[in-house]
């Protein structure tokens, strides 16, 4: 995932009520990329290296 603002609590308090946009980030789990060097990047790597 990237590190847009959508991606923050207040994302879902601004569309929901309280209660469930408490109930829907809890459902979730966040992973925030780096902001440099993404590790997507090296796992692309290791999967053409074991294709090619």
């Amino acid at each position: 995932m990237d590190n847009l603002n959508t991606h923050k609590p207040g994302s879902f308090y601004e569309v929901f009520s309280p209660d469930k946009a408490k109930d829907l980030w809890d459902r979730f789990e966040f992973v925030y990329t780096p902001k440099h060097g993404s590790r997507l990047n090296m796992a692309e790597i290791e999967l053409n290296v074991l294709i090619g």
